[in-house]
């Protein structure tokens, strides 16, 4: 058995103001869609028998319906490949309630060999010599122990468990998000031959045989470092290799020194900098500046600086201003921002009792979530 794992494609996401002039959408939304089928057109050169998705194949629960069409070409691609898609929900498309239809229902009325677990329990899928064991992604972090325990390992066949959400061994909390639960430890048993992992969007290997394929886009600047791709898998020989697909370059430019310097020459390094990477069009770059202060006045050149953002589709300016260590962008990336930690920072420093402090940190953090999922759900239009 030869399998391609991948997971959170995000599917319909959009950023940054840019509109792709012949289509009129979103160019970031655009890149992703056509990036997306770069991919399946790479995963079927490889000729796997099975391509497994770990879920959070589209970016929210209501996905636009190009994010349709696109999963559907994708669909097609494989169906005439022979290559089936065995896949579960992520925390991004999960559903509120048992009586809700899930976006990956509609995936059921395609011709092509799918096997998709989206009702919040374990779904068991045979298909050559290996048994697929499915768990989606669950209403309750309980629910995951309860689906586990049904598991019934077979003899003498391959045995992978594909399931998503965020291992209790990654100490990198940067993902903690709406709807997400953390695995058990135990739930990543070495009595499987594989396990696919979506939600963490770094490629990393977690145990000797449970792997995050990582996401096959860069969604935040705070994932600039992180590898990126699907894994080929042979179950039976435990082989797991890197498959690097299709995606918009992500490019560190580094940190500019900016004490004692002229704004000017501040602006010409950055511009110095981004041309040395020599960049793709419309690809995504990032520059750190370190010790600004008020004797930069107003600060960057932007029109100076307009022939390389031209260029980009996003130059994310970050500025650690004179005697400080941490980074804010100069332009805020709304969706960069961690809210529920930046909550949980601003409470750390009020001078409150333990008792009012737990009491303000579960309002407040369920308050701040609820928004989070509504604004999620609704899109950015809105």
């Amino acid at each position: 058995m030869k399998l391609v794992h991948i997971a959170d494609t995000h599917l319909g996401l959009a950023a940054f103001s840019r509109l792709d002039p012949d289509s009129g959408m979103n160019l970031r939304e655009k890149q992703i869609y056509d990036n997306f089928l770069a991919a399946i057109d790479v995963i079927i050169r490889e000729k796997p028998d099975v391509l497994v998705h770990a879920g959070d194949l589209f970016d929210t629960v209501k996905p636009k319906t190009r994010a349709y069409t696109t999963v559907l070409d994708a669909l097609t691609r494989l169906h005439e490949a022979g290559i089936p898609l065995v896949i579960v929900t992520g925390n991004h498309s999960m559903v509120k309630t048992r009586y809700t239809t899930s976006p990956l229902a509609v995936l059921d009325y395609h011709p092509s060999e799918i096997h998709a677990a989206y009702s919040f329990k374990y779904e068991r899928v045979e298909i050559g010599d290996t048994v697929f064991h499915l768990i989606p992604n669950m209403l309750r972090v309980e629910d995951y122990r309860t689906a586990y325990d049904k598991i019934e390992l077979a003899p003498g066949r391959n045995n992978v468990l594909v399931t998503h959400g965020l291992a209790t061994a990654i100490k990198d909390k940067r993902l903690a998000t709406v709807a997400e639960h953390e695995l058990d430890s135990t739930i990543l048993s070495d009595r499987f031959d594989y396990i696919a992992l979506g939600h963490y969007h770094n490629q990393s290997q977690i145990t000797t045989n449970a792997w995050y394929s990582g996401s096959t886009e860069y969604l935040t600047y705070g994932e600039i470092r992180d590898e990126k791709g699907g894994l080929v898998v042979d179950p039976a020989r435990h082989t797991v290799d890197h498959l690097d697909l299709p995606r918009t370059p992500m490019y560190d430019c580094g940190t500019i020194a900016c004490a004692g310097r002229h704004m000017a020459e501040i602006t010409n390094e950055i511009i110095g900098r981004v041309e040395q990477k020599r960049p793709e069009k419309f690809s995504l770059a990032q520059v750190t500046l370190d010790g600004m202060s008020r004797e930069h006045g107003k600060g960057i050149d932007m029109r100076a600086l307009a022939p390389v953002r031209e260029l980009l589709l996003d130059l994310k300016i970050r500025v650690v201003a004179a005697g400080e260590e941490m980074a804010v962008p100069l332009q805020q990336d709304v969706r960069a921002i961690d809210y529920l930690a930046e909550f949980s920072t601003f409470l750390d420093k009020q001078q409150l009792s333990a008792k009012q402090k737990a009491f303000v940190a579960a309002t407040g953090r369920e308050v701040l979530a609820a928004v989070m999922e509504e604004h999620r759900e609704v899109g950015d239009d809105h």
